[in-house]
């Protein structure tokens, strides 16, 4: 019988995980939720999601789970951060002055900018950008391309753009997924992105071994 991989979904209180662990199973894992601090910084892979403010984000770091996620990337352990999951990894977010994110990256969160147009009709694109955009980069898992649906009003802006691994547009070019070591984060959902979200679960599942 072929071993699916371990993978622990972290639980921060911000938003419906049952979407993510259905999606992980499809993708051929058998993902457990944690919450608790010693389960974050004992998992063989991590998984973290999250639907909300970036202050709500800051507020369960501080409730343990800072330690446990600084300890867990620094030995390497694999991270898939989905919407605010990404957002966490960097030091700050327009969102929210003052609170501060894992800083795992250097660069900030910013607002998605409301004088953002239609490059053929010129019309304002409404913020928060909802819906299904084209992500692409020049290396795996983004290098052919996908079709990927986002939910969201920030984007994160790595200091060093050598991070960003896919791009999307939407009134011009926004980072939509950044990748080093054994961390990958995107922007979108994959869970809601169907074949495109599947095949990106288990390429962070196949590629992306524990440490």
């Amino acid at each position: 019988m072929t071993r699916r991989p371990g993978v622990s979904i972290v639980d921060l209180g911000l938003g419906n995980l049952k979407s993510v662990e259905r999606a992980l199973h499809d993708a051929g894992a058998d993902p457990v939720v944690v919450s608790e601090p010693e389960e974050v910084a004992a998992a063989a892979r991590l998984v973290v999601p999250g639907q909300g403010a970036f202050r709500d984000f800051a507020r369960a770091l501080d409730r343990g789970h800072r330690d446990a996620l600084t300890e867990a990337l620094g030995r390497g352990t694999p991270y898939l951060g989905i919407c605010l999951g990404m957002h966490g990894l960097f030091e700050e977010s327009d969102e929210a002055p003052g609170a501060k994110g894992l800083g795992h990256f250097r660069g900030r969160v910013v607002a998605l900018s409301t004088e953002r147009r239609d490059s053929e009709t010129g019309a304002r694109l409404k913020v928060p950008h909802m819906g299904w955009n084209v992500v692409q980069g020049d290396q795996a898992p983004f290098d052919e391309g996908g079709w990927f649906y986002f939910v969201h009003s920030y984007v994160c802006e790595p200091e060093d753009t050598s991070l960003t691994v896919g791009s999307a547009e939407y009134g011009g070019p926004f980072c939509a997924a950044v990748r080093s070591g054994n961390v990958l984060a995107c922007q979108f959902h994959p869970e809601k992105s169907q074949g495109r979200g599947h095949a990106l679960l288990r390429y962070f599942l196949k590629h992306f071994e524990a440490a």
